[in-house]
């Protein structure tokens, strides 16, 4: 058997001589190493991210950058009349952090945001959280294994009363900071970057031209507590066009209809206004009243709720007949049809005085293939008489209003574009990989990843709410959940494995890829498909939302390559020199294994 190293020894096998013997390293195997964490984002996804990854991951420094000047994401910059969630209240929140005092059965965007201001004040989390600094450049340094980040952060005599500067949108009294992370998340989500129309004449209307998505009416909108009621309190004798029948639309007409002159909805498609798949929830807490849209909940009700187990059934019937509702999403299923069957008929019946907008607006195609929304109050809105259904195309904008194909012109004051966001899932900033690669180039023709958290040729980066990772029916937030569970893992194992990197291989995300064939896919126009009637569906989970999070549940870890911190590339590197903590530090636990929490005890079979 052969002494010198890079020979072959016994069966094959390298030996090495006592002078190249391999040194250990000086730390304990459960000596935590300093990990550095950025998260990008305090939406949803950023706050359950911060949590978790504080509970979990010791050694850690973390920091949460947000680019708006308050946290909530979507529910932040969004103040357009009638923001609503088009889910249950109490679906809409998080496992571990209940809310028995919403509002509402479909609680309003404010008080959304203010149940998430107030979970990152239960935790702790606003000294993590840097305001109004905006991610502008990401890249990986293959060398050391560690991201770099530019970031954009206002300075110190910003004025947080311009709208611009709260949305992180003013180009000025800026600075740029360098930061480095060992684990970049990002929590952005599809739904933050909106757009506008491309509409002949857009620019050359000369009333006011407003997005869902930036409401600022010039009017009242100077706080960022500003209620969207004092935004149009001068609108009484303004008429009014609304471009759009996408979820800000259906609810901005109802909430403008009783305000304003006239309205003008600009309907380019169909759409299913859903009756709830969890409306049987809804009709008993209205005492069967099945014309109810929305429960506005009593002092009777929240009482109930201080019950433990009354809340504790209340709210699991309702997440279960939230996630049951996957089947009448699926092409084919006899839910579905009954779906369409009950959907049509109550889309009929409060269309009953204008009868031909039914025919106008109810689909052809199935359920769900686009996005469902409830839209209380949407139907019968268009059935005011100060409320006009226009299904003829736009032709064109004209400095007085807009002109539609028919050649008909209506004189407007106001032009509200609720024409959706960029979902292409092509982040607004450079994001550079391993190799000098663009993550916008990468996801040509369409976004490629693997279980919608990773990407070959980027490692030590996971996401939330990535393509693919959306549900049509179900629970989204429990998706999140399990992303950021997902991401705390692997995070544990670069530390505990004192590992340089983690990356999905490129077979991997090849294999995802080929899997994910939609039942989602006819035609119909639909930001699942980056706005378009067909073509390949980017949002959509290849399954229920209960699928997903078992998808997500137990990480295959043999499906990424790594990189070893150890300059000698020893696999073994993290055994440390041999010791625990506990084996050096005198009073330690050294018997911790016995301890009631360690001990598994087996039933008895």
């Amino acid at each position: 058997m052969s002494s010198v190293e890079g020979t072959s020894g016994l069966n094959g096998h390298t030996t090495y001589s006592p002078e190249n013997q391999y040194k250990l390293p000086s730390f304990c195997i459960d000596e935590d190493r300093p990990m550095k964490v950025v998260i990008i984002g305090a939406g949803y996804s950023g706050i359950v991210a911060g949590i978790r990854f504080l509970q979990r991951v010791k050694n850690l420094e973390l920091t949460i950058y947000e680019a708006n000047a308050g946290i909530g994401g979507t529910w932040f910059v969004n103040r357009y009349p009638g923001l609503a969630c088009d889910i249950p209240s109490h679906c809409y929140q998080l496992t571990f952090a209940e809310n028995l005092d919403w509002s509402s059965f479909y609680a309003p965007g404010p008080e959304i945001k203010g149940y998430l201001e107030s979970v990152v004040e239960k935790f702790h989390l606003g000294p993590y959280i840097k305001l109004q600094h905006r991610l502008t450049r990401a890249q990986y340094d293959e060398k050391t294994g560690k991201w770099h980040l530019t970031i954009k952060r206002a300075t110190a005599s910003t004025d947080n009363s311009n709208p611009q500067i709260r949305q992180g949108t003013a180009q000025d009294e800026h600075e740029d900071i360098e930061v480095t992370a060992d684990v970049l998340f990002t929590g952005i989500g599809s739904l933050s970057r909106w757009h506008w129309p491309e509409i002949e004449g857009l620019e050359t209307f000369r009333g006011k031209v407003i997005h869902s998505a930036q409401w600022e009416t010039g009017e009242g909108d100077s706080g960022v507590k500003t209620k969207w009621e004092d935004t149009v309190k001068s609108w009484g004798d303004k008429k009014i066009g609304v471009i759009g029948v996408g979820s800000s639309a259906i609810q901005i007409v109802p909430a403008l209809q009783p305000r304003v002159k006239t309205i003008s909805n600009f309907v380019r498609g169909k759409t299913w206004v859903s009756a709830s798949f969890v409306r049987e929830h809804l009709v008993t807490l209205a005492n069967g009243d099945e014309s109810v849209d929305n429960y506005t909940f009593t002092d009777k009700d929240k009482k109930k709720f201080r019950d433990k187990e009354y809340y504790r059934e209340f709210r699991r019937g309702l997440e279960s007949d939230l996630n049951g509702a996957h089947l009448a999403t699926l092409r084919g299923n006899p839910l579905q049809q009954g779906a369409r069957e009950i959907f049509e008929k109550i889309m009929r019946q409060k269309l009953s005085k204008k009868p031909w907008i039914a025919e106008h607006l109810i689909p052809d195609f199935s359920v769900a293939c686009r996005r469902l929304t409830p839209g209380p109050g949407y139907l019968e809105a268009l059935c005011e008489e100060n409320v006009e259904f226009v299904p003829e195309n736009i032709k064109r904008i004209t400095p007085t209003g807009i002109e539609t194909v028919d050649d008909k012109h209506r004189d407007l004051d106001v032009i509200v574009c609720a024409t959706g966001f960029d979902t292409s899932y092509k982040l607004p900033f450079t994001f550079i990989g391993r190799d000098g690669i663009d993550l916008s180039k990468q996801f040509e023709p369409h976004p490629r990843t693997y279980l919608g958290i990773a990407v070959d040729g980027f490692p030590n980066w996971f996401s939330a709410l990535g393509p693919n990772t959306g549900v049509g029916a179900g629970s989204l937030l429990i998706i999140i959940e399990r992303q950021v569970d997902y991401a705390v893992a692997a995070t544990l194992k670069l530390q505990r494995e004192r590992l340089k990197s983690i990356e999905v291989k490129t077979k991997a995300v090849d294999d995802f890829d080929a899997y994910l064939e939609s039942v989602f896919g006819e035609k119909c126009r639909s930001w699942y498909k980056v706005g378009k009637e067909e073509g390949r569906v980017v949002s959509l989970w290849p399954g229920s939302c209960l699928h997903c999070i078992k998808a997500l549940e137990h990480p295959r870890w043999e499906d990424y390559d790594y990189e070893y911190l150890d300059p000698d590339n020893n696999r073994f590197f993290w055994l440390g020199n041999g010791n625990t903590l506990a084996d050096k530090i005198p009073g330690s636990d050294r018997s911790w294994y016995l301890s009631p929490e360690e001990v598994d005890i087996p039933g008895l079979y």
